[in-house]
């Protein structure tokens, strides 16, 4: 028989692995090309994963909650060329292998009485996946409540099927905590062997999710990489603001979806791009490689309090307006988990919102392997000195700082500090006249 290896594929710049999440067919099943095969977590992102070939469910080789290194197999599919004959026989299997995993789910988490079953003591040091963690939150299911649902995946991990069946079998108004004697004990006992600092019996001890442990790798790696320095620049973006005031509503109106000020502030990084296209590499050994697209990764704040960067892909063939619904959009599914592992690759160079919290000026860490990142601070109000035609006069204008990091390998002072400069000309420039 002709049969095809189907493997992890690669989800994203850097990522190595992906989490089975949940299964999507089951073996005998019959699938079409492109249709989704499994759920995969990245720490990035969770995904669907397609089938490479239509045929036949052959044979799957990882199990629910495995991690599996990108590249490897993950299942074979018989082709619908060899499986012709063979189609009937086969599609018996997944009968009985769907009535089986549903029999084995089952005592997971409902009993024969109907009611929900908890573990008798929470699993506080246990991997929740992103999904699970979004499920739980739209739920209304707090972590103590979430550390005592039965996981039926590696390492007694809660898949997507567990906590669906919790949460379907779930009485009002959730299961009560443990007895507090044995959820203070837990973290009590284990926090010395975890970090050694002084902890008393008020302080709470929170476990990094796997996101959050990526994060803080892929920091300390950037630091010890890539030499930062900053540049700050004050520019006065009175005319971007009164523009925007002008246009939002009929934007609004037009499109149904607001013009922040966001892409404002992209288009002018992009123009300054093409200015100062040294900003737009990326470094490999003792090569400098000279990136064609300009394609700018914009760092979204997610509920979890994690931070993931969605890239607007050749963003300098985009106008203002187009500009604006793809912000709109990346946000928005970025929030929502729905983003794809090809809306997470591909930056050259990256944009942080600061001023959305309001901050006036950062400095931000480099996405490697770019050279450069821009934090956005706050527009705020300030009395300011302007010429007139009578002479210099004090007046109240909207002003906002750009704070420029980039890597002192490649990228010196002059370049880097031209560049942030540049870009404040564009939007102090701005032509308050245009349309949209």
């Amino acid at each position: 028989m002709a049969l095809v290896e189907m493997v992890m594929p690669k989800m994203g710049e850097s990522i190595m692995e992906g989490t089975v999440l949940t299964w999507l067919k089951q073996e005998g099943d019959t699938i079409e090309a492109d249709e989704s095969v499994l759920e995969v977590a990245t720490d990035k992102v969770d995904t669907e994963v397609p089938a490479i070939h239509a045929g036949v469910l052959k044979e799957i080789l990882v199990k629910e909650g495995d991690v599996v290194p990108v590249g490897a197999p993950i299942a074979r599919i018989e082709t619908e060329a060899s499986a012709g004959g063979d189609s009937a026989p086969v599609a018996e299997a997944p009968k009985a292998t769907a009535s089986n995993n549903q029999t084995n789910d089952k005592p997971a988490n409902s009993s024969s009485n109907g009611h929900v079953a908890v573990l008798e003591k929470p699993a506080g040091d246990r991997f929740y996946s992103p999904l699970v963690m979004n499920i739980a939150r739209e739920e209304g299911i707090t972590m103590s409540e979430l550390e005592r649902v039965p996981g039926t995946g590696r390492e007694d991990r809660v898949t997507k099927k567990d906590i669906l069946a919790y949460v379907k079998n779930r009485p009002q108004g959730g299961v009560a905590a443990a007895p507090v004697q044995v959820t203070a004990s837990a973290p009590v006992q284990s926090a010395p062997k975890q970090m050694p600092v002084s902890i008393s019996g008020e302080d709470e001890i929170i476990e990094m999710d796997r996101m959050r442990k990526m994060i803080a790798e892929r920091m300390v790696d950037s630091k010890r990489i890539s030499p930062h320095v900053t540049s700050f620049v004050e520019a006065d973006v009175s005319g971007v603001v009164s523009w925007r005031n002008k246009v939002k509503n009929s934007f609004m109106e037009r499109e149904g979806e607001p013009i922040t000020f966001t892409p404002i502030f992209i288009e002018a990084i992009v123009k300054a791009i093409k200015d100062y296209p040294m900003i737009n590499v990326q470094v490999d050994g003792t090569r400098i490689i000279k990136k064609k697209d300009i394609n700018i990764g914009l760092a979204v704040a997610l509920p979890s309090g994690n931070l993931i960067v969605p890239v607007i892909h050749r963003a300098d063939q985009y106008n203002l307006t187009g500009l604006t619904k793809k912000v709109n959009d990346l946000a928005k599914r970025a929030r929502e988990n729905k983003l794809t592992p090809d809306d997470l690759q591909g930056g050259t160079f990256t944009v942080s919102n600061v001023g959305s919290f309001g901050n006036v000026m950062g400095t931000p860490i480099i996405m490697q392997p770019q050279v450069a990142i821009m934090a956005l601070g706050a527009v705020v109000k300030k009395p300011a000195v302007v010429e007139t035609p009578s002479g210099d006069a004090i007046a109240i204008r909207h002003k906002m700082f750009l704070s420029h990091s980039y890597d002192h390998r490649v990228v010196d002072g002059s370049l880097g500090g031209m560049f942030v400069r540049r870009v404040a000309d564009f939007l102090e420039r701005f032509d308050a006249k245009q349309s949209l």
